[in-house]
């Protein structure tokens, strides 16, 4: 799904943006000047089966990540690890809060509906899922859009972390353009949030 939107400028690097020449030639330009930006949104997955499991109230809390990720961009990240934004696009709203709402929607999604709660909800969880984005990005080198999350249940009362897992995911992105890299980073996030969904029950 995609919505123009107009661009929203970004303190994240106050360096000039390296635009990165991708193996299928695309030019990756930096967040400033030109047209509007397409915005892509991300999706919750569906159609997976029911979730069984434990009916105890899971507090779905908002993810940590490290600053480059704590933004609507979308992300490039070269051979050398160096970081830059795909020119022309970017995410209907923070990577992390993104990522929140869908996960949120597909423990509803896996008919969990009456057992998920969100910050501001007015429930006391037994259980608490933290999570931390360690890699939301289109790698250039192998044009894979590389998703990886780790995840904690953690007792609400006690604070013992009950279990601890980290989630991971490579989708090829084809055409590394706005379209392409945003399809393929939505394809990888929801294989993960699939597993977080049937791990966390």
């Amino acid at each position: 799904m995609t919505i123009k939107a107009q661009p929203a400028p970004h303190p994240l690097f106050r360096k000039p943006v390296i635009a990165l020449a991708l193996a299928a030639g695309v030019l990756l330009a930096g967040c400033g000047g030109g047209s509007a930006p397409t915005t892509y949104d991300l999706s919750a997955p569906r159609d997976f089966g029911r979730i069984g499991g434990s009916r105890a109230t899971l507090m779905v809390q908002e993810p940590t990540t490290v600053q480059a990720l704590d933004s609507d961009r979308v992300i490039v990240r070269d051979s050398s690890g160096a970081l830059s934004f795909l020119g022309g696009a970017q995410w209907a709203d923070r990577v992390p809060k993104l990522v929140q709402v869908r996960l949120i929607q597909t423990f509803e999604n896996g008919s969990r509906l009456g057992a998920v709660a969100r910050p501001g909800d007015r429930v006391t969880p037994e259980v608490q899922l933290l999570t931390d984005i360690r890699s939301f990005n289109i790698d250039a080198a192998s044009g894979m859009a590389v998703v990886e999350i780790t995840a904690k249940l953690v007792g609400d009362r006690t604070g013992d972390i009950r279990r601890a897992r980290m989630f991971s995911a490579r989708i090829p992105a084809g055409a590394v353009d706005g379209t392409g890299a945003t399809q393929a980073l939505d394809r990888a996030l929801s294989q993960v949030l699939i597993e977080i969904v049937r791990w966390a029950r």
